[in-house]
């Protein structure tokens, strides 16, 4: 099996500056990559900005700006989020590249030798906002306008010469391939609806414009410009050297293993990318997972609502580690999902300080006191003190199996309680109590408790990487011995050298009253 393994967000579009939902994407993504490492894995991951458009050319024009300029400034405060994030990832892609322009043209001519593009003259309902084609039954009215049922933006009928993309003729092999690769859309609730609109019959797609002059040119034809979305799916292959398929980057990492998408890109990536690769004889992804939104107030962040809210502020107040695990632990991937303040103080209180951080503390603060600060031998477990440890080795495959499905709920459930059980263990054991009776046994309870803390840190580090990492490195574990083989392997721990001093990892959110 393949030791390399490439993961997606959206490439986001710079209209404005970033909001919860572009958080939500980017932190997902860096949890699967991050645990594919530890895992062993030789990682790609990629995000980046899409730069294209009517909407981004409006906007530049309103801001007096040219577009590229525009772009630069707003490009450049998503990569600053990649860094506030804490993301990993190997590569941040532009749509105003060059890399990009050389990748599109190759696809744009592999469609004309395949006979899928030909020209007409397009007339039809189009969002600038979304970038998108609407159907008469996609849209209705509101407040005497034209809108999307789906997203609530605006449309206005479009009539153009454009080229068109055959989508009607890859409606047999796009639904042949949802069926025999079950899980290509995840979770299974977006791949029935996009069955469901694949089954309903597909019509060709306009893949050109004439009406702006922001984008890629068609090759031979630069009156058009090429489809925004023809133009940012292709960002996929451009950050993999294509067109050079002989390029290591490209034999390694294509085709992606997931692309991470909200819900709302859907179609453009589980119905309109696979039919543009397919008719370039190009492998398509292994899946696609559209996650839901999240929302603030019950409502979908937009800024006509004024209901946008701010990662960086969030962090600011809270810290990282902290929205990363609450996101994660809170909202279930690939439903929608609120956020409420009062939850993420709760959420910080009970299950990182009481819990996982409150844990740490104790324990290497006891080691500190009575064990010269050095993790003592375990020369005699007894089977309480194995069964603990055993449940989260034997626990193993399935935890991995739950990341490849991409069931990151399941997956935090199961090792928070692995958390839940050891602080149990700990107040149970009562090691205290043994200190002048029976040390054997202090020093066995001790060190199976350093084991389980071990354990459940390598397990959590995707999540909350800079505190995991505090822990490990307090019990002398390097970075680059944060690997799952470490659960695994028996005598992973240092017991000559002594702990480092840990600080208070989590701070208790107190009330504003």
């Amino acid at each position: 099996m393949s030791k390399n393994f490439y993961i997606t967000t959206p490439i986001y579009y710079p209209s404005g500056k970033p909001h919860m939902g572009h958080a939500y994407s980017s932190i997902i993504a860096d949890i699967f990559a991050r645990f594919k490492r530890i895992e062993g894995f030789n990682v790609y991951f990629l995000t980046g900005t899409d730069e294209h458009g009517q909407k981004i050319q409006k906007e530049a024009e309103k801001n007096k700006k040219k577009p590229k300029i525009f772009c630069d400034e707003i490009s450049e405060t998503f990569r600053s989020l990649t860094k506030i994030l804490n993301l990993t990832n190997n590569d941040f892609i532009r749509t105003t590249e060059p890399r990009h322009f050389k990748s599109v043209n190759e696809i744009w001519k592999r469609l004309i030798k395949s006979g899928d593009i030909y020209l007409d003259k397009y007339s039809g309902w189009y969002s600038v906002s979304d970038e998108a084609y609407y159907d008469e039954d996609e849209i209705e009215n509101k407040n005497g306008k034209k809108v999307s049922k789906a997203s609530g933006s605006l449309v206005e009928w479009v009539e153009e010469e454009s080229y068109f993309f055959k989508l009607s003729a890859w409606q047999d092999k796009l639904l042949e391939h949802y069926e025999k690769n079950k899980d290509f859309i995840l979770p299974n609730a977006r791949k029935n609806e996009v069955k469901s609109f694949v089954e309903k019959g597909l019509k060709d797609l306009s893949i050109s414009r004439t009406s702006f002059s922001w984008g890629i040119p068609v090759p031979d034809n630069e009156k058009h410009i090429i489809y925004v979305w023809l133009d940012a799916l292709t960002n996929y292959l451009s950050a993999l050297n294509f067109p050079d398929i002989n390029s290591d980057k490209y034999k390694s990492f294509w085709p992606a293993d997931v692309h991470i998408i909200g819900k709302d890109i859907l179609r453009f990536h589980a119905i309109y990318w696979p039919a543009f690769l397919l008719a370039a004889n190009l492998p398509l992804p292994k899946r696609v997972f559209g996650h839901g939104w999240i929302l603030s107030d019950e409502k979908k962040m937009s800024k006509s609502l004024g209901n946008i809210l701010d990662p960086i502020e969030i962090i600011k107040n809270y810290g990282i580690d902290q929205l990363r695990y609450y996101l994660i632990k809170e909202v279930s991937l690939g439903n929608d999902g609120s956020i409420s303040m009062e939850n993420l103080k709760n959420c910080i209180n009970n299950d990182l300080a009481n819990n996982y951080g409150n844990l740490c503390q104790r324990v290497f603060s006891f080691i500190k006191k009575n064990c010269n600060n050095k993790i003592p031998n375990g020369n005699s477990l007894n089977e309480n003190d194995l069964k603990l440890i055993r449940n989260v080795k034997n626990s193993i495959p399935s935890l991995i199996d739950l990341i490849n499905k991409q069931n990151l709920n399941e997956y935090i459930k199961k090792v928070v309680n692995f958390s839940f059980e050891a602080n149990k263990y700990f107040n149970d054991s009562e090691p205290w109590v043994f200190k002048k009776k029976d040390p054997d046994r202090m020093n066995a309870i001790l060190f199976t408790i350093v084991e389980q803390i071990k354990n459940i840190s390598i397990l959590l580090n995707p999540i909350i990487p800079i505190s995991t990492k505090k822990v490990l490195n307090s019990i002398n574990i390097s970075d680059k011995d944060i690997l799952i083989d470490n659960i695994q392997k028996d005598n992973s721990l240092n017991l000559e050298k002594e702990l480092k001093d840990l600080d208070i990892l989590f701070k208790k959110v107190e009330d504003d009253n």
